[in-house]
């Protein structure tokens, strides 16, 4: 009983940081949870991670003093972890939004709940496939394995280095847009060279109106495509995903 306080305060401090990852973690993190399910999902980590990380937690659990200024230390570490995984998630949605527009498909919108809004439908259909891809390659276990190791990194106690996180996210957000125009660069080629032939088709029949008179076949060769390489893109995106998180936490 003695030791009750310290072993609630290690709890709490490490709840913070654990539970600030969870809420911006892909898949966890969808407003589609319901914010009771997050919470016990946090809760249920934390746990579940306490065992291995309290020894590294307790020694400055026994302040209580410091305790407030820990805590939110804390939770500010998880949030900016949260948050630079989620950057490089949106490479998805990025080459999503990209083949929507070479397509066609731009003003095609679905609710988005990842997004805080609404969509292009394949934005969302390719965001929702890389999940399940990266789901099933095991890349959350990589996700809840830099949380264990973050308290290796980022020692309890100190406050979060706030310029090697801003200079991390600035890589990471190169490194997402560059992961996203590649995904979608077939797509992108594509798109110039349908485009370029209706515009030199234009210029041959100026009284026609191309544009709309091929839509339909735009659609057909772009979805054809992108049934053709969606496999690579997933693939590609899911080896980029794994190798930040065995590689990119680097400050």
């Amino acid at each position: 009983m003695d030791a009750l306080p310290v072993d609630a305060a290690t709890f709490l401090i490490l709840f913070a940081r654990v539970g600030a990852v969870l809420m911006l973690l892909p898949a966890f993190s969808e407003d589609s949870v319901p914010m009771q399910i997050r919470l016990m999902t946090a809760l249920g980590f934390s746990i579940g991670l306490y065992g291995l990380l309290g020894p590294k937690v307790a020694p400055v659990a026994g302040s209580q003093a410091a305790l407030p200024m820990i805590v939110i230390a804390e939770m500010l570490v998880g949030i900016a972890m949260g948050m630079i995984v989620k950057m490089l998630f949106s490479a998805a949605a990025m080459a999503g939004a990209i083949a929507s527009m070479q397509i066609g498909l731009a003003s095609a919108l679905v609710v988005d709940p990842s997004m805080g809004g609404q969509s292009p439908l394949l934005t969302r259909f390719i965001g929702l496939a890389a999940l399940i891809v990266c789901m099933t390659a095991g890349v959350h276990h990589l996700w809840i394995a830099s949380i264990a190791q973050s308290y290796t990194l980022l020692p309890v106690g100190g406050l979060p280095p706030a310029q090697d996180f801003a200079m991390l996210a600035v890589r990471v957000l190169g490194q997402a847009t560059g992961l996203g125009v590649s995904l979608a660069a077939p797509l992108l080629i594509y798109g110039a060279i349908f485009n370029l032939g209706l515009g030199l088709a234009a210029r041959v029949a100026p009284t026609i109106q191309v544009f709309f008179i091929t839509q339909p076949l735009n659609l057909l060769l772009g979805l054809s495509l992108l049934a053709l390489v969606l496999g690579t893109m997933l693939t590609g995106f899911a080896a980029a995903m794994t190798d930040f998180m065995q590689n990119g936490w680097s400050f």
